[in-house]
């Protein structure tokens, strides 16, 4: 089961602050500053994209089953339960921890 809808979100590297090309000249200086505590929790969230697809196809691949495909319109990760034996191959080989494996209850 997908832990979240995968879909393909770009967020924005943020602009570091630096110095003007005229400072720069004057003296041995940092050229770019760092960042903040909220500006780098920030940035390391876009960076890290916690517990979201991102496409990487690693788990299609890896699928012994093929049951693991894109939607042809929306190019979002499809998981079909009814081929799938349960091996847990792609939740382990997740990268992102995307796939989360869960116990299906008896009906």
């Amino acid at each position: 089961m997908m832990t979240k809808e995968c879909k393909k979100e770009t967020a924005k590297k943020m602009k570091r602050k630096a110095l003007s090309f005229k400072a720069r000249r004057k003296s041995f200086a940092p050229v770019e500053y760092g960042l903040l505590r909220q500006e780098a929790i920030k940035e390391a969230e876009r960076c890290l994209g916690l517990r979201e697809c991102q496409y990487c196809e690693i788990c299609g691949l890896l699928c012994p089953d093929l049951c693991i495909t894109r939607g042809e319109k929306t190019g979002e990760v499809l998981i079909d339960l009814d081929f799938c034996k349960g091996c847990g191959i792609c939740a382990s080989v997740c990268p992102k921890g995307a796939i989360e494996m869960v116990l299906e209850e008896a009906k």
